[in-house]
């Protein structure tokens, strides 16, 4: 029997764990095999957020988020064979778009999925919203008909957004909630992981990346869910 197939896009190395980690490993065990495709390398993530240039560099960041998303989805249940690196620099979807749907067509036209997750068209960062319009018009193009699931991390109108789309919502039945109780303490594990994000990352700055991780460890899981 042919296992059912998901495609997890992920902008940076985390987001798919954040995003929708307890959605990848309760799919695990239902028999589905999961990707992860990591779009950019996430090196500038402490220069944006923090202004840290050294101790880490940039260079040395990525090295330390990859090795550090293989640890967290391995609690997941993903195996590392099944980790995609486009390796893109982080920050630059937005001025590669073509050149980078032309690798997520490849990965799409070769690995055929079910389902697919990708970031938000309302997400707050660029990148994530760039990957979407990616993947979207990759899947487009190709001709295939994945269920397509978005996850969001923080909305570009962070105050009122989520307000203005469950509204919105109560026509258009597109958001969905999956319930990820049972794998709740495996999110947190895989979350925890991510050492350089929530916790002191520099003997110069105390202050992590993410502050609380709390609004990611829900029992259920948000998805806008495209047919």
């Amino acid at each position: 029997m042919v296992k059912k197939r998901i495609v997890v896009f992920a902008p940076h190395p985390d987001d798919e764990t954040f995003g929708c980690g307890g959605t990848i490993a309760k799919k695990i065990s239902e028999g589905y095999e999961v990707l992860i495709v990591v779009m950019t390398d996430g090196r500038y993530a402490f220069l944006n957020v923090l202004g840290i240039e050294s101790d880490p560099t940039p260079e040395q960041l990525k090295e330390i988020r990859k090795e550090e998303l293989k640890r967290a989805v391995k609690h997941l249940g993903v195996p590392e064979t099944n980790l995609i690196f486009l390796d893109f620099v982080d920050g630059t979807l937005a001025n590669r778009e073509k050149e980078v749907e032309e690798k997520v067509a490849e990965v799409l036209s070769k690995h055929r999925p079910d389902e697919v997750y990708l970031p938000s068209k309302r997400d707050g960062h660029p990148d994530h919203r760039a990957a979407c319009r990616i993947v979207k018009n990759s899947v487009m193009k190709l001709g295939i008909k994945p269920v397509k699931y978005q996850y969001q991390i923080t909305h570009k109108y962070a105050r009122i957004g989520p307000f203005v789309e469950a509204f919105i919502n109560l026509f258009t039945n597109k958001r969905v909630h999956v319930d990820v109780s049972r794998f709740l303490h495996i999110k947190k594990l895989a979350i925890e992981e991510f050492k350089s994000e929530i916790t002191a990352v520099s003997s110069r700055q105390h202050k992590p990346v993410i502050e609380s991780v709390k609004k990611f460890l829900k029992e259920k899981e948000m998805f806008y869910v495209d047919r």
